[in-house]
């Protein structure tokens, strides 16, 4: 039976990867808050056992989406605490500066490993379990995927393919009552906004401001918050990227104009500045095959 316009998110089986801190985390309290059952994945134990404490000892575990084995694990076992599935959301995702000529290859490869094969193999586990007219998954895509900045490449490229991952995946499930969603967020007040910005490579092209300002989390979570209830397509805070998606186009020129001072500057320093992933992650041994 589909959602009626007075539904509620009580007790709806809700999983969310990303979930140590961040968006991950304050969506998984509010919704908890609302009365949904939340299973929580990440990759910090402490602040993840902390976050599922606030959620009534929601149950959690440590995941690497990365690794796809052990997000079919984790999944299999968290999907089974909650006794179902009715939502996942794809939220786990990580960042760092990258200029992509004279940049480590290593920062392409991690972020695509994370926010793009880690989405799918969240889809690919989750997948089977939210298949009913109930079901919605809802992936964390980011304006950066419409609208590229220097030195945000890997990041950007990784976002728009969150987003088509997205829009197949809305076609390939239609015939199964459930339904996608895609989340479009310009800079929100978290950890991988102050560490993705705060670099001296950025300073040399913005600053200390970001492109847009700082806008607070409390707004998108409410967002997120509405878009589960409902199951909408779209998602977007602030509420004006809902005005820039349909027009990216024009949005990326009126970019690259304004940012045109400080980027070769920028880019030198990024190639030398030893800046991290805006979320740690674990040593992962991969071998690349290339033909001759």
């Amino acid at each position: 039976m589909k959602l009626s316009a007075g539904a509620s998110l009580a007790g709806r089986k809700i999983l969310i990867t990303g979930a140590a801190r961040g968006i991950g985390a304050a969506l998984a309290r509010q919704l908890h808050a609302r009365g949904a059952a939340v299973a929580l994945l990440g990759l910090e134990p402490d602040l993840l056992a902390d976050v599922a404490a606030d959620c009534g000892d929601a149950p959690w575990r440590y995941c690497d989406v990365g690794d796809q084995a052990q997000v079919e694990r984790v999944v299999r076992t968290l999907v089974g605490e909650l006794g179902g599935l009715d939502v996942a959301v794809a939220n786990a995702g990580i960042a760092k500066q990258f200029p992509l000529l004279g940049g480590d290859a290593g920062v392409l490869e991690e972020t695509l490993a994370v926010n793009v094969l880690g989405v799918y193999y969240t889809l690919r586990a989750t997948g089977p379990h939210i298949a009913h007219p109930d079901g919605y998954v809802l992936l964390v895509s980011s304006l950066a995927g419409a609208v590229n900045l220097p030195l945000a490449g890997a990041y950007s490229v990784s976002k728009a393919g969150v987003e088509v991952l997205g829009n197949t995946l809305r076609n390939e499930i239609r015939h199964t009552g459930a339904k996608v969603g895609i989340a479009y967020f310009a800079e929100l007040d978290t950890d991988m906004t102050s560490r993705g910005f705060g670099t001296a490579a950025a300073r040399a092209i913005l600053g200390r401001a970001t492109v847009s300002g700082v806008a607070p989390l409390g707004p998108a979570i409410d967002t997120l918050e509405r878009a589960i209830l409902r199951r909408r397509r779209q998602v977007v805070s602030p509420w004006w990227v809902a005005g820039v998606l349909p027009f990216r186009g024009i949005a990326q020129r009126v970019i690259d104009l304004a940012l045109r001072h400080g980027v070769e500057q920028a880019v030198e320093i990024a190639r030398t500045e030893r800046a991290g992933f805006t979320t740690d992650q674990p040593t992962r041994a991969r071998r690349i095959e290339r033909s001759a």
